[in-house]
């Protein structure tokens, strides 16, 4: 099969690799469209000792199961692999689970024209779903299971809040929209690159600007989401934030950083760190994609697999105004 490989520092190859080989109780899906990620770019410039190249990376996908249980089913893809049986899946907190494992990090993932995962990983896509939507459940997932995790906090309501989204890339974006659609009227975009705020202004997810050329004012936004996770992000985000407000930090861009501790807690801030949503916030977050709860996706960009490493190039070099680029296989 068709593979694209990372084999090393900011090298992306396309080429012929063997097919994956399914075992009890996996599938195996043929890839309609898989999202280049967050994660993927940072496995790209070799900060993410997780992904050992050579290695098919890539964990944002949909597709058809071809062997397996449910041969035929349109599905997408939960890159989780959890165990069923720690206190975290017991508790449906399954992103949690103790045991986990991940395509396309500990073992192949989508870059490619097929991919095996467990059986319990993939759920049915809505009937008439498109591929291209359906790519996006996965991000998707993650800015709903944020702002899910935002509410429980928030004293008052999404459409009262002042909301401020650090990062316009795909999780940003996603996060905004949905903000919107949730009848939260005051939304923020910081984001660095004048291409991606374009891009963000044109979906109508909110109003953007340069952090850096503007900083964000000062205790001005009741909830904050930081979709970059970067020293410099974070302390914008405790900076922007106001008394008795909610950030929750999604990104991680950087591993660890000072925070402002003195008006975490004379301000009663509520800090919350989200990693990736449950099952439920999948199915959740394709029902939402199908009904066009994040608009009309116009601002995907899609590409061939066969010139994924160009793609790589292009978001390295700031070049492209998509949040999200996805390749097609075939």
């Amino acid at each position: 099969m068709k593979a694209l490989v990372y084999t090393g520092t900011k090298q992306m190859t396309y080429r012929e690799e063997p097919p994956p080989t399914r075992v009890a109780d996996e599938v195996l899906i043929r890839v309609d469209a898989v999202g280049i990620c967050g994660s993927d770019m940072h496995a790209y410039h070799g900060h993410d000792p997780r992904r050992v190249p050579p290695l098919i990376l890539g964990h944002e996908l949909a597709g058809e199961v071809l062997e397996g249980p449910g041969k035929g089913r349109r599905v997408t893809v939960n890159p989780l692999i959890t165990c069923g049986r720690c206190e975290y899946c017991v508790q449906g907190r399954n992103n949690l689970c103790a045991n986990r494992t991940m395509i396309g990090m500990t073992r192949a993932g989508g870059f490619a024209e097929l991919v095996t995962t467990a059986a319990t990983s993939v759920i049915d896509l809505p009937e008439g779903m498109s591929a291209r939507a359906a790519a996006l459940t996965e991000p998707a997932a993650t800015a709903l299971h944020a702002i899910n995790t935002a509410m429980r906090s928030l004293l008052r309501p999404l459409p009262e809040c002042r909301a401020l989204v650090v990062g316009g890339g795909a999780i940003g974006l996603l996060t905004a929209l949905l903000l919107r659609a949730y009848g939260c009227r005051h939304v923020r975009i910081a984001e660095t690159n004048p291409l991606r705020r374009k891009s963000a202004a044109r979906a109508g997810a909110g109003e953007t600007f340069d952090p850096v050329a503007q900083p964000a004012d000062a205790n001005s936004a009741d909830l904050v989401i930081d979709a970059v996770g970067m020293k410099a992000t974070r302390a914008m985000s405790m900076a922007a934030v106001k008394p008795g407000g909610v950030i929750v930090h999604v990104g991680l861009g950087d591993w660890a950083s000072e925070i402002d501790m003195r008006k975490l807690t004379l301000a009663e801030v509520t800090l919350a760190g989200v990693y990736t949503y449950s099952t439920a916030d999948l199915r959740a977050a394709a029902l939402a994609l199908h009904e066009a709860a994040f608009g009309d996706l116009a601002w995907v960009e899609e590409r061939p697999l066969s010139e994924g490493a160009r793609a790589f190039e292009d978001l390295d070099q700031g070049r492209s105004a998509s949040a999200k680029i996805l390749l097609r296989p075939a």
